[in-house]
């Protein structure tokens, strides 16, 4: 939110914009790109970004929820909204940069700015931990460091602000200019610089050229010649340069580096003399995200002394919502890491995302150096829970306890994180969503860990944030118009029920589909609103789908007519998908039943077709192209005729996964998206563009020494025949790690080495040689990841990705990460 006073006048004549503007008054203090993600409305301008998909089609909503504001490009919309201030632009997303210029240009203060391809957001945010007892930092929130995320974090700059850190992400060529001009830092960081985005720039010189635009008039550039391999220290930028690195001569030259149980001990040479730190952290990337947070403090005029007591302070940046089962039929979203306006209002758009439960609960904390006056800042927050339609407030910490006047809500407060604890057994929680939201030094992990239902030590972790970039993978390969129906059978792949299809609701997907009623049921119950397709919809299951009003796909005339009997007599036009047969040979209509069909369903009003559609055998196959080519075209000719038949439109899908990245032309009307949601698509080189989704870990229970041609496991298969060291870790075939893993089939990954399975496969563990290595009991093991994936997993026992996804059993939790 800005502090300097704009009308729409003045927003106007930034942009040179064409004008309708029937309430000139409005102060406009907030930007806006999502019309679901609205805080304060009246004050809000709306920006109908063109992308994939169109910002314009989402003014009648965004106006609906209060927005009389908004910078579009299509005239069609001009005056469109009597009550709504129209700025007509060429390009919505560059005057959404050229206001965050404008307002850039009001502040003459310091701003820090990181890029490179890692670490970025940790640098930003240990920056701000090491920085906030000497500044009014303003910061990028989470990871917005996109050309819309600078724009809406530079936005933020208030007059009081005296250092702004703010973070630059690029994919392509050309980009960099424009997120120069909106931060314009006076000192630069470059970070690590790996493989990232590397296929849209033509060399990785031409990568670190981009990135290195970012700091062309900066009076400060910190970096490492490990990174600016190629160029001479002459020619980078920066009117000082500091330098960092572990091989070679620089301002700070490491010397020296040792673990020390969970932390890390540092030595280096600066200015001639020998410096030491200590980090909290033990692994690489921590270490080296450390290493330049150390060197920055040194560039900034921070003593040695100082530097390294900051250091050891340094906490865990939590980077993610976790969302996982709590108490009493509870839903918990863990954010306990941090606590400020702009995260908040994050996390309270996930909390509304979530529609399991009737009743949503905000345990918050004081937020602290927000630079506001206390009244001033919880009257804000008060509001913004207003809102957000929250129904109950949780407070901890004298300061909001201070201001319960102001929460016109379900409230209780208590003084402290430990007052709230010692009344723990009178606080009642049941059947509703808990966001738990604090800042670091009011330790609220011990709140999550009261609240969440203990978890077994094996875990699924499903990345919602990249599931929802696998969607917009997709949805790029579309053309105009074609809907999506996305596949979230079989507990969603393995991966979950609500959760799942609440982010697919969220991202606007047109259709779901289930495998049976009580799935369908599920999503209902969990508060889907969207169509939902029942794909093997039993008899019995009828009343269910009527009830919860679920279509049913229709394969046979036998299903057809006894549905249409089934629903009651004052039934008009109920949906229903018909299933058509073109060489799956599993299910569906042929040919031949094609004027019995119609008549039946001419002869009834009850129901009414809302697709028809058939399945592709081999899309993922250049092998089978032919045939996948023969589908299409026998299914465009039978729907013709069901369409022609019916006298009305109805929706085409022929297209899978596969056929989506390979078989542009069986895009039709709408395409059926599966496990390429999940991260795995067989038509992909490696599944190229796709991110990995889930992350299945476990945790070494005891490690035992091995003699030489001792036994290891049921009936003594395994065997070490010179002896070694195995780990005993939690997972086993009651777990989904089927039996075919065993006796060295399948690998699994410690401290990131491969390791082969010692034995069979128990129940409920197995064992893994862990022999050379360097392990303890509670160690984490990876039993597939991004690196060792669902594909090589599968490829171990002679199966496809889908088993070994849908084989995770239901007593693996899963906990769910968004960013």
């Amino acid at each position: 939110m800005s502090s300097t006073t704009y009308t729409i006048d003045h927003f106007a004549e930034i942009l040179h914009a064409k004008t309708f503007i029937p309430q000139p008054n409005l102060i406009i203090s907030r930007l806006v790109i999502d019309s679901r993600t609205v805080i304060d409305p009246e004050s809000s301008l709306f920006f109908a970004l063109q992308g994939k998909r169109d910002g314009h089609q989402y003014i009648k909503e965004a106006y609906e929820n209060g927005i009389r504001s908004f910078v579009i490009s299509e005239e069609q919309y001009f005056g469109a909204f009597p009550e709504a201030n129209m700025l007509l632009v060429e390009n919505v997303s560059q005057a959404l940069q050229t206001i965050a210029i404008a307002h850039r240009n009001q502040f003459d203060l310091k701003v820090l700015a990181i890029t490179g391809s890692n670490g970025k957001t940790i640098v930003k945010e240990w920056l701000y931990q090491l920085l906030a007892a000497d500044y009014n930092i303003v910061r990028s929130p989470k990871s917005f460091n996109s050309q819309i995320g600078v724009p809406l974090s530079v936005w933020n700059i208030q007059k009081d602000h005296t250092l702004g850190i703010f973070e630059a992400g690029i994919s392509k060529e050309n980009e960099m200019d424009a997120l120069q001009c909106i931060i314009q830092p006076t000192i630069g960081i470059l970070t690590n610089i790996g493989e990232a985005h590397a296929e849209g720039f033509s060399s990785p010189k031409a990568k670190l050229l981009e990135k290195l635009k970012l700091f062309k008039d900066t009076e400060l550039f910190i970096y490492s010649p490990e990174y600016t391999h190629g160029i001479p220290a002459k020619e980078l930028p920066g009117q000082t340069k500091f330098s960092w690195s572990l091989s070679q001569t620089a301002d700070l030259h490491i010397s020296f580096i040792e673990p020390i149980e969970d932390k890390t001990y540092i030595r280096a040479i600066y200015k001639g003399t020998e410096i030491e730190c200590l980090i909290p952290f033990s692994d690489r990337a921590s270490v080296e995200n450390g290493i330049i947070c150390w060197a920055t403090l040194l560039a900034m005029g921070y003593s040695a002394t100082a530097a390294d007591a900051r250091l050891e302070k340094l906490n865990k940046v939590g980077m993610r919502l976790e969302l996982k089962n709590g108490i009493n039929q509870c839903s918990i979203i863990d954010d306990s890491y941090v606590a400020d306006i702009p995260s908040l209002a994050i996390a309270l758009d996930f909390l509304n995302l979530q529609n399991q439960h009737p009743k949503k609960t905000l345990i918050l904390s004081d937020l602290q150096e927000t630079g506001k006056n206390e009244a001033v800042l919880y009257a804000e927050i008060a509001d913004l829970l207003k809102q957000k339609n929250l129904q109950r407030l949780i407070g901890i910490g004298p300061n909001i306890s201070s201001m319960a006047s102001l929460f016109d809500l379900e409230a209780s407060f208590y003084e402290s994180t430990q007052d709230f604890i010692d009344h723990f057994p009178a606080i009642h929680f049941y059947d509703e969503t808990i966001l738990v939201k604090g800042a670091r030094k009011f330790e609220f992990e011990r709140i999550s860990k009261m609240i969440a239902q203990k978890v077994h030590d094996t875990v699924l972790e499903i990345d919602l944030n990249a599931l929802a970039g696998n969607l917009q993978f997709y949805r790029n390969k579309l053309k105009p118009g074609v809907k999506i129906m996305a596949m979230v059978k079989a507990f969603s792949y393995g991966s979950g029920s609500f959760e799942i299809a609440n982010v697919l609701q969220y991202h606007k997907v047109d259709y779901l589909a289930v495998a049976y009623t009580d799935e369908g049921v599920a999503l209902r119950k969990g508060g889907i609103t969207l169509p939902i397709m029942v794909m093997s919809p039993e008899p019995s299951a009828f009343d269910a789908i009527i009830k919860y009003k679920l279509e049913p796909e229709i394969y046979n005339l036998d299903i057809l007519n006894s549905f249409i009997k089934f629903l009651p007599t004052d039934t008009f036009d109920y949906p229903v998908h018909l299933k058509i047969d073109t060489g799956m040979h599993r299910l569906g209509f042929e040919e031949s039943e094609l004027n019995d069909l119609l008549n039946t369903i001419q002869n009834s009003k009850k129901i009414k077709v809302a697709s028809a559609f058939s399945h592709l055998v081999g899309s993922d196959e250049v092998q089978h192209d032919e045939f996948t080519e023969h589908q299409i075209q026998r299914f465009k000719s039978f729907a013709q005729k069901i369409t022609d038949g019916l006298g009305y439109n109805l929706i085409w899908h022929i297209s899978n996964t596969s056929g989506i990245s390979r078989h542009p032309e069986a895009q039709l009307d709408m395409v059926r998206l599966g496990i390429g949601l999940y991260g795995h698509d067989g038509g992909l080189n490696h599944n190229k563009g796709l991110q990995t989704v889930a992350v299945l870990k476990t945790t070494i229970t005891q490690v035992k020494e091995i003699k030489a041609n001792e036994t290891v496991g049921y009936g003594r298969q395994g065997l070490l025949p010179d002896g070694g060291t195995i780990a005993t870790v939690k997972i086993g075939y009651a777990d989904g790690y089927t039996r075919r893993f065993g006796n060295g089939v399948g690998k699994m990954l410690v401290n990131g080495q491969m390791v082969p399975t010692v034995g069979v496969i128990c129940m409920d563990m197995c064992m893994l040689d862990v022999t050379g290595l360097d392990v303890k009991t509670g160690d984490e093991v990876i039993v597939f990841n991004g690196k060792l994936t669902i594909a090589m997993l599968a490829a171990q026992i002679g199966t496809i990705p889908y088993e070994i996804l849908t084989n995770i059993s239901q007593r693996v939790k899963r906990i769910y990460f968004y960013e």
